[in-house]
């Protein structure tokens, strides 16, 4: 069943089929083979329930949120902010990219959207304060996946759908390996352009300061709404979602007035297209979840891998391994949808507390997207930066590094994750 299974996948991905119609048509050749009793119809039962769950309602709002932003002024008003505070001290454009793009995760939840919001004004400004091409990209791609740990996060919407886990407990779970993630890479370029002796912007004062936190109050009241607003138990990540759309459309439109109400028409045909891919892969990794499960598949690949009886650790490490390399080659909701089902009944088995479980994962989405040869943060900057593959993962291996590091410590030490869940 395995190999009919990764054969007919590997088939329809030589010969260019759409993710998702490999992901339908693999389980149902082998359900029809080894099960002819089953009843078909109720594979299709299974694409309607994937994308049934209340909760992705939230998708399409967070993306419609992000979209409006990005159309935008929040993008520039949180660069410019960030750069007042930051801006002077060796490194201090470096860190400005990072601590924005961890900013704009908190509005976005999208690597992809992080990379072409801040990542499009920001790599001008780097070359021209100093910085080499391949430390700006490097740094950009990289930063953007701050924005899947913290909330809130398309990646972590996915795993709680498939597992039944508290969306609000994941998404506070994410911010301090979030900021951790910053930290590292802030003291990173810190030391770095020291070292470079790349020349520093001139201190702002303080009244500079004010001026600039002024234009930004209405981009960062977002993540606070967001933040709060699920923390206190005000509002649900649904209910998060679509104050994030009226928020960002007040803004953007009646505040700033940069963007006008008929420019909707392309932002919300721009969310459509991206939530359509999204529901998609979600409903058939439903279907394909389903067929492995009816077929034993996780059981008879997690015996094969871990053996009887395994460790709460050994499980981790494996988790973490799987995850990773599954990022590398498909997208990360891809791997959550169909991996997730597999591991997660050992996990609680093993004692494994779901939301540590979680930000693991999501960890592992975050630092596949970033990583050769698929990685699809960096087919985004070739394609909006317009510059070559080899050219873009040149100063990778020090962040990838950073990462494994950080990954390493959520998973000996839970509390990392686990410290701000109620």
């Amino acid at each position: 069943m395995i190999w009919m299974l990764m054969t007919i996948m590997a088939v329809l991905f030589i010969f260019n089929f759409p993710m998702y119609i490999a992901m339908i048509l693999a389980p149902l050749a082998v359900i029809l083979s080894y099960f002819p009793n089953l009843n078909p119809l109720l594979a299709t039962q299974q694409l309607i329930a994937g994308v049934s769950p209340i909760v992705l309602l939230a998708v399409p709002m967070f993306i419609f949120a992000a979209d409006i932003m990005s159309a935008g002024q929040t993008s520039n008003r949180l660069l410019d902010f960030v750069d007042t505070f930051v801006g002077h001290i060796h490194g201090g454009m470096a860190i400005t990219t990072a601590a924005t793009c961890t900013i704009f995760g908190a509005i976005s939840g999208s690597t992809q959207a992080t990379v072409v919001a801040i990542g499009k004004p920001m790599r001008a400004r780097l070359i021209e304060g100093g910085y080499e091409d391949e430390d700006t990209t490097a740094l950009i791609i990289s930063s953007s996946i701050i924005a899947l740990l913290i909330p809130p996060s398309i990646s972590m919407i996915m795993y709680c759908v498939v597992t039944g886990a508290s969306v609000g407990d994941l998404f506070i779970a994410g911010v301090i390996p979030g900021l951790m993630m910053l930290l590292f890479f802030a003291v990173y370029n810190y030391f770095r352009a020291k070292k470079k002796n790349i020349p520093r912007t001139p201190k702002m004062n303080f009244n500079d300061k004010i001026k600039a936190f002024k234009k930004a109050i209405g981009p960062l009241g977002f993540p606070v709404i967001i933040f709060a607003g699920i923390y206190s138990g005000m509002f649900s990540p649904t209910e998060a979602a679509a104050m994030g759309v009226l928020y960002a459309t007040i803004l953007e439109v009646f505040i700033f007035k940069s963007i006008r109400f008929r420019d909707f028409q392309s932002i919300a045909l721009s969310t459509a297209v991206v939530t359509t891919a999204v529901f998609v892969l979600v409903g058939a990794g439903s279907l394909f979840s389903w067929a492995i499960s009816y077929a034993r598949i996780p059981q008879i690949l997690t015996e094969a891998v871990l053996g009887v009886d395994p460790s709460a650790l050994k499980i981790l490490i494996t988790v973490t391994i799987f995850f990773y390399i599954a990022g590398m080659f498909v997208d990360s909701i891809v791997a959550i949808v169909i991996l997730t089902p597999i591991f997660f009944p050992l996990a609680i088995a093993a004692g494994i507390h779901p939301i540590h479980l979680g930000i693991i994962v999501t960890l592992q989405a975050a630092i596949a997207s970033i990583s050769p040869p698929f990685g699809c943060n960096i087919f985004t900057a070739c394609a909006i930066f317009d510059i070559p593959f080899l050219k873009v993962v040149k100063r990778l291996p020090a962040y990838l590094i950073m990462l494994v590091i950080i990954s390493a410590m959520v998973i000996f030490i839970p509390e990392i994750s686990l410290l701000l869940v109620q």
